[in-house]
């Protein structure tokens, strides 16, 4: 009795990999987008020059390449290796990313910290993931860009949900 439902999880668990795994080499080029310049737009804008802190407040767009993040408040830390933080805050705060392989990635949650050096992504706050019509939600979602693996959890009263879009098959 509990054959079939293993199975058919087991099928799950694979058709949700595969979807969220792509080669990572073929990600690296999409990945280029570190190369290319940064865009911030805002309502308004402050620095911490000393401590190299940029606060970027109401209606922030970000965009660098096929990336876009958009948010009411994105702070920038630059630490002494010249790596960079974005902490983005919003309701909801949203990253999205065009893949190699053509689909588009959207991870949307109430706090979003990108550290591009670290090739890291995590979420929090209904934290949200959207892939070729598939999604995962949790209280947290960790997610690497250049891998595109992910980690979700959720909060102890509550449940990872993760809903898998039926692959198309070609109609002949």
């Amino acid at each position: 009795m509990c054959k079939p439902f293993i199975k058919n999880l087991t099928a799950s668990f694979i058709l949700l990999t595969s979807s969220l795994l792509v080669c990572t080499s073929s990600s690296a080029e999409k990945m280029a987008n570190n190369d290319q310049q940064i865009i911030i737009k805002s309502q308004r804008q402050a620095g911490d020059l000393k401590n190299k802190i940029a606060s970027y407040l109401d209606n922030v767009t970000i965009t660098q390449g096929t990336l876009k993040i958009t948010a009411d408040l994105v702070q920038v830390y630059q630490a002494e290796n010249k790596a960079e933080t974005y902490i983005a805050k919003g309701k909801p705060a949203i990253f999205e990313q065009l893949l190699a392989d053509g689909n588009k990635i959207t991870l949307q949650a109430n706090e979003i910290i990108y550290e591009p050096k670290l090739h890291s992504i995590i979420i929090s706050g209904n934290a949200l993931l959207r892939q070729a019509g598939s999604e995962v939600r949790g209280s947290k979602i960790t997610y690497n860009t250049q891998t595109e693996q992910l980690e979700a959890e959720s909060n102890t009263d509550d449940t990872v949900t993760t809903i898998l879009k039926p692959k198309q098959e070609a109609i002949q």
